[in-house]
């Protein structure tokens, strides 16, 4: 068997198809990741990764070890994760889209510990796809529209979409139909076709270009909104604190629903306590929310 810290190296720039990259992750340099990689492929006997302008490039062999030695790190995450709870430590990383977090998550914060009274809860807010293989979280929340993943899901809620703006800005910008908003600041948050999408699901099938800022987040949009800044597009839930308030005001009863939250782990974790109590938490709590009142059709 080749030494563990060849096959770590290995497994880092298959996984990111960048030495660079793999030497960052495993937090050694870059030089130390080319000798394992390099000593490697002398013990194989075999040439496993292709290095070039673009990057890092597996070979046919280097595509079947890899496969093969991802299932048997996996089974090495999935063991220890199981050992966790048997020595004691019982502790919930559950990584969030920034909005939710912020939103609909942080303010429930206490009720999820009352849930689950033994368990640390370590709260991650990030826009991308937690590393699962990595431990950086044990469950994910995050927003998909219509795509596959290689992990375990289920859907927390497929919300509507909703435009909300301030009543300070709905005084001086009144609005009265859905084309009434072309002409009014609008506020993105990564790109503007979630926007056009919500135009296009309500008829207007051709509008004018669409400007205004792109925020990156949903709650960073819901804030501009609150801030009179514009109208912003919104899931229900995470707009649904700033409604009850009053700080924004829905603007029509549409029922546009473009994307689910979805709760994901990995398929080996799925069954496991800290998983399922956690699932089973969000789940009810969702359906207690008032925004989870109406139900596409």
């Amino acid at each position: 068997m080749p030494p563990l810290a060849m096959v770590r190296a290995f497994e880092a720039v298959a996984r990111l198809s960048s030495i660079r990259a793999a030497a960052i992750d495993l937090s050694v340099s870059h030089t130390a990741v080319s000798r394992h990689l390099h000593n490697l492929e002398g013990w194989l006997g075999k040439t496993l990764v292709e290095t070039g302008p673009r990057g890092s490039r597996l070979t046919e062999a280097g595509r079947l070890y890899f496969g093969a030695i991802s299932k048997a790190f996996d089974l090495i995450a999935t063991a220890s994760d199981e050992l966790r709870p048997a020595i004691g430590e019982k502790i919930l990383t559950v990584s969030c889209a920034p909005g939710f977090a912020a939103r609909w998550l942080t303010p429930r914060l206490r009720a999820l510990q009352a849930a689950m009274p033994d368990v640390d809860i370590v709260l991650k807010s990030s826009t991308g796809k937690a590393d699962f293989a990595h431990f950086e979280a044990d469950v994910e929340i995050r927003w998909e529209i219509g795509e596959e993943t290689e992990f375990r899901s289920e859907d927390l809620v497929r919300p509507r979409l909703i435009p909300v703006a301030s009543p300070a800005f709905l005084a001086k910008n009144p609005v009265t139909g859905v084309q009434d908003l072309v002409g009014l600041p609008l506020i993105h948050e990564e790109s503007r076709d979630q926007w056009r999408n919500w135009f296009s699901a309500n008829g207007m099938e051709t509008i004018a270009p669409l400007h205004g800022p792109r925020l990156g987040t949903a709650s960073l949009a819901l804030d501009a909104a609150v801030a009179s800044q514009g109208v912003a597009l919104a899931p229900s839930p995470i707009a649904a604190d700033d409604l009850a308030s009053g700080k924004l005001i829905e603007l029509f009863d549409t029922d546009v629903r473009l994307g689910a939250y979805i709760l994901v782990a990995p398929k080996e974790r799925w069954t496991s306590k800290l998983v399922d109590r956690f699932r089973t938490w969000a789940m009810a709590e969702m359906k207690a929310s008032p925004a989870f009142e109406r139900r596409a059709t």
